[in-house]
């Protein structure tokens, strides 16, 4: 779909801005959402989480803003450099581009980036949200990391297999409408 570096930045910048978003309120809301409202005696997440003073991140309470855009940041970051040529070098080693059905090929690279991406997350996350109060054990943040492993992967493969990447393709499709008309028009005129 992206056929240069500015297209595959915008990709994925796109991606990563849904993607953070989704996460942080699956993490907040779904898997922990029970748990903040019970500690903190309120009838809602949002509540509890203003109620606590934030959300937990590297030792201390921070503002969920400042959850959502560390988070964007780092992921942004893992995407760019890690993610995205990965994930393409590891659906070639199945596919090839040139012959294969675009739609078989597209799902490969979405399940390889899935598959690089989640765990690399989870560990990010398991360092972020470590709880430094009880002091550092590498046991725990291993055990931290394969909780969110196992939380995280079905949602993302879900989310970004059947929502996340279908709207990115599409709002990718707006932004470029010209320069896709343009590449069409050459191969048809060829």
């Amino acid at each position: 779909m992206p056929r240069n570096q500015f297209q595959r930045m915008v990709f994925a910048f796109l991606t990563v801005l849904i993607t953070v978003h989704a996460y942080v309120f699956f993490s907040l809301y779904v898997v922990n959402g029970n748990t903040l409202m019970t500690v903190n005696g309120t009838n809602s997440v949002i509540s509890a989480i203003n109620h606590q003073g934030g959300v937990y991140m590297f030792g201390t309470y921070l503002p969920i803003w400042t959850v959502v855009i560390t988070e964007f940041i780092l992921a942004y970051s893992l995407e760019i450099f890690m993610g995205s040529p990965y994930s393409f070098k590891l659906a070639c080693k199945v596919f090839d581009p040139e012959k294969s059905n675009p739609m078989n090929f597209e799902t490969a690279i979405i399940c390889a980036t899935v598959a690089i991406m989640c765990p690399a997350m989870s560990f990010i996350a398991a360092l972020l949200y470590y709880p430094y109060y009880s002091g550092f054990s590498i046991f725990t943040l291993f055990a931290n990391w394969l909780k969110l492993v196992c939380f995280n992967f079905p949602f993302a493969f879900f989310s970004q297999l059947f929502f996340i990447q279908p709207l990115v393709r599409k709002l990718f499709k707006l932004i470029f409408r010209k320069d896709i008309a343009s590449r069409v028009s050459k191969t048809e005129a060829a």
